[in-house]
């Protein structure tokens, strides 16, 4: 997915949020016309970057990936998954309780075999709950997990996005 390139429009009305919607391809960005540059500049990149994330998101079908990895892994498909913005410390989580998974937003750029390799670790929560060997030969069914825990501990030394 390509960047959305942004415009930025001041407004004499506004007094101090900001507010981003992509139109036509674009991000325009909505700002106080009395905001300092520098303070502009950095609400700006802060506000883009949370659209730009948003729109790689919503561009992955999780449901469609899960049922799909469900059903070549002989893994039981969940009840409902969904991106999360408030997880920060891990990649994702399931209740196997209620059958949901939640996948953190912050996967929506990495490459697809990663994004598979943590819906299948998920998916093998709904068969089992802990981390034991059971569980390991699940997610050790798709054939590119130590390439993607690879890909995930160097994102991780890498700091946040």
């Amino acid at each position: 997915m390509t960047e959305l390139p942004v415009e930025i429009v001041r407004s004499a009305r506004r007094k101090s949020t900001l507010q981003a919607t992509i139109i036509a391809g674009t991000i325009r960005v909505r700002v106080p016309a009395g905001l300092p540059p520098a303070e502009e500049r950095r609400m700006v990149d802060e506000l883009v970057a949370k659209v730009r994330k948003k729109a790689r998101a919503g561009a992955v079908d999780l449901w469609a990936r899960a049922t799909a990895l469900a059903r070549r892994f002989d893994l039981p498909e969940p009840e409902a998954i969904t991106w999360s913005s408030r997880q920060n410390t891990r990649w994702g989580s399931c209740t196997s309780t209620d059958g949901t998974i939640r996948i953190s937003d912050r996967l929506a750029s990495v490459p697809p075999f990663v994004l598979d390799y943590v819906i299948v670790h998920e998916l093998a929560h709904l068969v089992v709950n802990g981390h034991g060997r059971e569980f390991d030969a699940l997610v050790a069914r798709y054939e590119l997990a130590e390439r993607a825990r690879g890909y995930l501990m160097a994102l991780n030394q890498s700091g946040p996005d």
